[in-house]
């Protein structure tokens, strides 16, 4: 109650006593004088809350959600905690070539180059044996006179190329019987050189310039005519040299 409301209440307890007064027997037969009203009352201390009332009844069912439809947007949350950093993904696909970078700075001259070094190749073998070769096989030529970088393989019988470039390669041969030397590189044969025999003894020889690329080979080959030798006094040489390198 306010202090307004107080204040008319205490004015209307007094009105009524006044009336009250007014209507007894003894104010009938009597005058008596009354005084002005007093002050009102100083109001009294607020009162304390009341209880908590009874649990209302439960509501109505409300209205069945349209399938489909949505709500109205809640307000949005707070932010949650930061989470555990996750496992790192496949890598993706390289990105193009960035641009060329700035030229830099000229460097300091280098060591004296050595070209001569680095650019030789060449083989000089001899067969020194009185058997004839295996036809249709490399022809090995076991003694070595010169082999730089062993590129001549004496257990194989076959050269293979490790500086590419032009080479040149010829055979010189002793033969006793009819002989026909045939020329391969890369199982490709490239040259055939047939001599039959009108002597007891002969010298066929032969060669040719060869296109070569890392890790060509190149070998000699006989057929049924094999009447190679390599005896004292008699030698067949095989060889082979870089006239160009690429």
């Amino acid at each position: 109650m306010d202090s307004a409301s107080r204040k008319l209440l205490s004015w209307g307890f007094i009105l009524i006593f006044l009336v009250l007064m007014d209507s007894s027997p003894q104010a009938a037969s009597a005058q008596v004088c009354y005084g002005a009203p007093g002050l009102p009352g100083v109001p009294g201390p607020p009162g304390k809350d009341g209880r908590d009332g009874h649990k209302g009844s439960k509501g109505e069912p409300g209205i069945p959600v349209i399938p489909g439809s949505q709500g109205p947007k809640g307000v949005a949350g707070e932010p949650g905690p930061a989470g555990f950093p996750g496992k790192n993904g496949p890598r993706g696909p390289d990105g193009p070539p960035g641009d060329p970078g700035l030229k830099g700075e000229m460097g300091e001259p280098g060591e004296p180059g050595g070209y001569k070094h680095k650019h030789q190749a060449a083989f000089t073998v001899m067969r020194q044996t009185g058997e004839y070769p295996e036809k249709n096989a490399p022809v090995i030529f076991r003694k070595v006179v010169t082999n730089i970088n062993n590129d001549y393989d004496i257990n194989t019988g076959k050269f293979t190329c490790r500086i590419p470039g032009v080479y040149y390669f010829t055979f010189h041969t002793s033969q006793t019987a009819n002989l026909c030397v045939n020329m391969y590189k890369n199982r490709d044969r490239v040259a055939s050189f047939c001599d039959h025999m009108s002597n007891t003894k002969q010298v066929s020889s032969g060669g040719i310039l060869l296109q070569m690329q890392m890790g060509h080979q190149v070998w000699l080959t006989v057929n049924d005519y094999n009447g190679m030798v390599g005896i004292g006094g008699s030698d067949s040489v095989f060889s082979g040299f870089l006239l160009f390198p690429d």
